[in-house]
């Protein structure tokens, strides 16, 4: 223990918060040669420098060991660089661990981000004409039908409505992860929970078993492969995908619990959304049993520029580089607010939908105030992708750091106001210009 806290009570120890030894930002800051001058994107070096210096500010809390921010306008990058460290640098580390700077190279997992491309992946299977969003999910998956669950449809799956959020405490295992069909078997089983179906309620895991199984019964592909073969080769990805191979994954950036321990009542909201409470979360999500499965809700790897990249991919209205993946017409459907006002009864708040994807809102939004047409998703729990037409761009915003119920948390989402202020509203994009198709 540090000799300054050898003499207080252990229970006042356990309250104090779990921060990170703190580093001057410039000595960790790496910055990719990819960067273009912000005036060759209509913004100027004040603009960045103060998206920057947000993100900086919120280093300093020592919330998070490591944080990467990619931003591109107009198809071109204007940020993209890293600050803190890979690994070494969590709470309770030593100056004996191995610590390493993170780089643009460094890879990153989006946990729930992780959605916005399973559910890209739902809508061009949808596209191709494997199934449609009214369709049961009994209909692929006859065991789902179990406990009344029979008129769950597709879309109920993607807007958080099938009613199956809660995930049964022994399915949130790592050997879980070695036989899907096990777990697709569990959520089958489930009684209808947090309100049964037709009630927002934010599915944290389950949905996204069920969507890669629907996938693989009617494409004849597993979620990973179809990932590959769709979209990762034909738009020239290289590290985008469900976990990394085991020979990658030094290349991880390690998460940390930081922040104030939580309390009841937190821990239940925490237990309830996540199956497990948040020490043993982040030592699954550190681990290699997690970090090479296929978790279609929450395991997405890649570096901050790709995943920037394809959430450019999205802004463009399903092209890159002349290579066509989704009609533009199917994500302006996938993108209309879909849960108005709604209550989301795992989250606690109100969360607008689209079919699989966030949405933005112009007075309050999760991708900053002005963003009515923005859209992506949030990860666990302060990771954020988006594309906002209106401004011209795809932004990734990571962090390792997992810090729960902190009022500091405000500064981090002030890093995504800060965005949306200094990147002004002047875009004319033909995709998303008239807003949402109804």
């Amino acid at each position: 223990m540090d000799k300054h806290l050898q003499y207080l009570p252990d229970h006042f120890v356990h309250m104090l918060p779990r921060r990170v030894r703190r580093y001057d930002p410039d000595e960790v800051t790496r910055v990719s040669t990819a960067e273009v001058a912000p005036e060759e994107t209509g913004l100027s070096k004040r603009n960045t420098d103060a998206i920057w210096d947000a993100l900086v500010r919120f280093y300093r809390t020592g919330l998070s060991p490591s944080m990467a921010l990619c931003i591109r306008r107009h198809g071109r990058i204007v940020m993209d660089r890293t600050i803190g460290h890979s690994c070494g640098n969590h709470p309770g580390a030593t100056f004996e661990d191995r610590r390493e700077v993170s780089t643009p190279d460094s890879l990153y997992n989006l946990f729930s981000a992780s959605k916005a491309i399973t559910a890209t992946l739902v809508h061009m299977a949808m596209e191709r004409g494997n199934f449609r969003l009214d369709d049961r999910v009994a209909d692929y998956i006859p065991a789902f039908a179990q406990h009344g669950k029979g008129a769950v449809t597709i879309s109920d799956l993607l807007t958080h409505r099938a009613g199956v959020a809660l995930p049964p405490q022994h399915a949130m295992k790592l050997e879980s992860l070695e036989n899907p069909a096990a777990v697709v078997d569990i959520i089958c089983a489930m009684k209808p929970n947090s309100g049964g179906h037709k009630k927002l309620a934010y599915h944290t895991v389950t949905s996204g078993f069920l969507l890669a199984e629907i996938i693989k019964n009617t494409v004849g592909k597993d979620l990973q492969t179809f990932l590959k073969e769709e979209l990762r080769d034909p738009l020239g990805f290289q590290d985008l995908a469900y976990g990394v191979p085991g020979d990658r994954l030094h290349e991880v950036a390690q998460d940390a619990a930081t922040g104030p321990k939580a309390r009841f009542p937190f821990t239940r909201v925490i237990r309830r959304a996540l199956g497990a409470d948040l020490p043993t979360v982040i030592g699954y999500a550190n681990d290699p049993r997690y970090l090479t499965a296929v978790v279609p809700s929450g395991n997405i790897i890649a570096t901050a520029n790709e995943i920037g990249l394809f959430c450019e991919l999205l802004l463009r209205g399903g092209e890159l580089d002349g290579v066509r993946i989704l009609q533009p017409e199917t994500l302006r459907r996938a993108v209309v607010n879909q849960t108005k006002g709604e209550f989301d009864r795992v989250m606690l708040v109100p969360v607008p939908y689209g079919y699989g994807y966030m949405v933005g809102g112009e007075r309050f939004g999760m991708f900053g105030r002005g963003a009515p047409l923005a859209f992506g998703h949030m990860g666990f729990s302060n990771i954020m992708v988006w594309a906002d037409p209106e401004r011209d761009i795809s932004v990734a915003l990571l962090s390792t750091g997992k810090p729960f119920y902190t009022p500091e948390v405000l500064i981090w989402f002030k890093i995504i106001n800060v965005i949306a202020r200094e990147i002004p509203r002047d875009t004319h994009n033909p995709v998303f210009a008239d807003g949402p198709a109804p």
